[in-house]
Order: C-alpha cells, then structure tokens, then sequence
C-alpha cells in the first residue's frame, strides 16, 4: 500500500504523545543545558555523523549546528542528523547509492530462502522453532506470540529482510496472526523500500488454487505498506495515515534493526504488546548502553490488560 498523504502519529503509541513519547533513545541534551551552546554530547554525535559521509554541504551544516544548536531545525538529535545527511546526500543525486548492492543481496538472500525456511520447518516444537527464528532476526529468547495482528518495521535489504524477518513473518502467519510489514517509502543507506519489499515478496508467493502462499502457508494475511520513513531511523510522531490505519487494532508492534529499534523507540512505549530487536554496531551506541559492540539486543514489553 503506498502512501501519498500528510503523517500523521502511530496510533499504537501511548498518549498523550507530546509527553510521553521521545524517539530517540540516547539525549544529546537536558533541559538545563544553555540553548545557545552545543552540550559535550552534541559535539561528539555531530563528529561520529561528520565522518559518515564527506560532503561540504554536511560539514558546514554540522559547523553551525555545533556553532548554534537551534540552526537548521536543532537542537540535533539523532533524527535530525540522519535528516539532514539524506537530504545532502539527495540533493548532490545521491538518492539510492547502495542500490546495486541491495539488489545483488536481496538475489542472493532469495536462492537460500526455501533452504532456511525448511531448516525451521524442521522443528516441531513451535516454542523452539519460533526461538530459532527470532535469533534470526539477532535475538536469542522466547516468547509466547499469540497476536492477532502484528506490525513489523523492517530494517534492511538482504539477508536480513529475506532471511531474518520474513521467516519470521511466515511463522506468524502460520499461527493464524495478521502481518503488516512496513518499509521505507525512500531509499536510506542499506534499508530496504516499500517497493523493493513488494518486489522481494513477489518472488517468494507461489500461487495454488487461487490463493497465495509462502512456502505452504497461506500468505492472505500479509500486507506490506509504506510507512512514510525516508530515514535510517524513525519517529513514530510521524508515520503514513496507510500505516496508521492498518495498525489500529494490533496487538503487537515489532521494531527491527538498530537504527528503528535501539538508536531510536528503544524506551517507545505502546498500547499493545513489543518486541524491539537489533545489533550494536556502533561503538557509542554501545558506549550509552553499557554493552560491547555487536551485542544483540531484543527487549519484549507485555502490556497487561
């Protein structure tokens, strides 16, 4: 489902959203801080984002956020950093620059998919298989996932999409769980698209009888939509109305990837039950949170009734 409207909030967050949701996980800043003068976190996330890409439209636009931290739309935060980094990077006619990358991953991905999918078949105990596919996704506990409707934000092209989550997404419709699979309307870095998403699913559906199916499941119950994210990271203030209207009666909200689930909406809290998952990659990020680089992170939160 693509989207073509004004965002709108995801209506799964908990409200009011003005107080209690904050998408980014780790603060550059306090209310105490002076507003007039970067914060030693500020300065040191504007140097890790400096040497992510060499552009001197970036590197002057850093200068002054670092110079005033209200320019350009401050003060910076995670979102506004990535923001700003696509919209240079767009503006010089980078608009896909891993686009041949992702399409030669998401090949390879494609060739091995029944073989994995048969691996997991192959454990009849649904606890175990279901713990099995979610370290697919790099995380390593179990939970008892009995949703009606599940949301999943997805991360990246490759393995990650075509071996991690959509076995994942597969089990859950097995168990009878409505699955919408929300990805980027733009390219940003590796993250897979909307219509990459729709082309990759495309490739794994096998019609029978007039019906869709994934490997023997019936695949009626998946959507994929558009969640309106342009960004490596995303704030759920602002999601496709596509998105929000198919989220309404969810019951369980997945974030994957680190930039969706640990850099920001690691601290989100929702309406419904969530399951958070990613890898560390970056040194900060483990620095903040007290872990190694390239720990696995899955953070499952039960709403009780």
């Amino acid at each position: 489902m693509e989207s073509s409207s004004a965002m709108v909030p995801f209506p799964l967050l908990t409200t009011p959203i003005e107080s209690t949701y904050r998408p980014c996980t780790i603060p550059y800043r306090f209310a105490s801080d002076s507003p007039r003068k970067a914060t030693p976190a500020e300065v040191a996330w504007i140097d890790v984002f400096r040497k992510s890409i060499a552009s001197f439209r970036y590197g002057k636009i850093l200068d002054d956020l670092q110079e005033d931290p209200e320019s350009h739309g401050g003060p910076p935060d995670c979102v506004l950093l990535c923001r700003l980094r696509e919209q240079c990077l767009r503006e010089v006619g980078f608009k896909d620059i891993f686009k041949k990358v992702k399409e030669e991953e998401n090949a390879k991905s494609l060739i091995l998919f029944e073989q994995v999918v048969t691996l997991f078949d192959n454990t009849e105990d649904g606890g175990k298989r279901l713990e099995n596919l979610i370290r697919g996704v790099f995380a390593g506990n179990i939970f008892d996932l009995g949703a009606a409707q599940a949301v999943i934000f997805v991360d990246n092209s490759g393995a990650d999409i075509v071996l991690g989550i959509l076995p994942f997404a597969r089990e859950l419709l097995r168990r009878g769980t409505q699955v919408v699979l929300a990805a980027n309307d733009l390219p940003s870095i590796n993250d897979v698209t909307y219509s990459e998403l729709v082309e990759i699913v495309s490739k794994v559906k096998e019609m029978k009888d007039g019906r869709e199916y994934i490997l023997g499941v019936d695949a009626k119950n998946l959507l994929i939509v558009n969640s309106g994210s342009d960004l490596p990271v995303i704030d759920l203030s602002y999601v496709s109305p596509e998105l929000a209207y198919l989220s309404n009666d969810a019951d369980l909200v997945v974030l994957e990837g680190m930039g969706r689930a640990i850099e920001t909406n690691l601290y989100a809290q929702f309406k419904c039950d969530s399951l958070k998952l990613g890898m560390v990659k970056h040194p900060e990020v483990a620095e903040f949170l007290g872990g190694r680089l390239y720990d696995c992170v899955i953070k499952y939160t039960e709403v009780i009734p």
